[in-house]
Formats: C-alpha cells, structure tokens, sequence
C-alpha cells in the first residue's frame, strides 16, 4: 500500500499542513494551498492527470498518515477535523463513480 507520511508536530498552521502536503504528495507548482485545492488534487489518484506523485491502480489505496497527529490535534483540531471529514468526502466522490475509496488516513 502506498503511503504518505505527514508529521503534525511540524504542522502549526495551515500554511506549514500545505508546504507539508506539497513536499510529501507531490502536488503541483500551481497548487492552491487551500482545502478546496487539497480535495481536488486527492480526487485524481486513479487518473492520468499529475495531481500527485501517486498513481493508484483500481483497488489500491493510499494510505495517509499522520505521526504524531496529536500534536497537531492540540494546535489545530479545527484542521485535523475538517481533513478528516474530506478525506471521507474523497472517498465518497470515488464511490459515486463505482471506484472503490482511494485513501486512508490513520493517526498515530
């Protein structure tokens, strides 16, 4: 299973949780830096567009995880929180067009 690794100590505002996401997702240049931009590259894993480094075959899942992710609950649990919630919203979006879900988050 591919896997993403993110460190929530190092993610003390928004901005440092999309330098992270860049850097270990592999977003592109014109990346947003916003949630909206962060759900849409997370949308094409199974699709030739480039949104991200990975490249999902149909039944694979990227796995997400979060080290150290109470940290990050403590300084911005509005943000863990609303990842979560799109992470679920990711995987429903799969869903609607008969894919199997694309990620997995998991806090450590």
């Amino acid at each position: 299973m591919p896997t993403a690794v993110l460190n929530g100590k190092d993610i003390t505002d928004e901005a440092s949780f999309h330098a992270q996401c860049v850097q270990v997702l592999g977003f592109p240049e014109f990346y947003g830096n916003n949630i909206d931009a962060w759900v849409d590259c997370l949308s094409y894993l199974r699709d030739d567009e480039n949104m991200t480094k990975f490249r999902l075959k149909p039944n694979e899942v990227l796995e997400i995880v979060l080290q150290d992710a109470e940290a990050m609950k403590t300084q911005l649990p509005d943000l863990l929180e609303e990842i979560t919630f799109c992470v679920a919203g990711i995987n429903e979006r799969y869903e609607d067009y008969g894919e199997k879900p694309a990620l997995k988050l998991v806090l450590k």
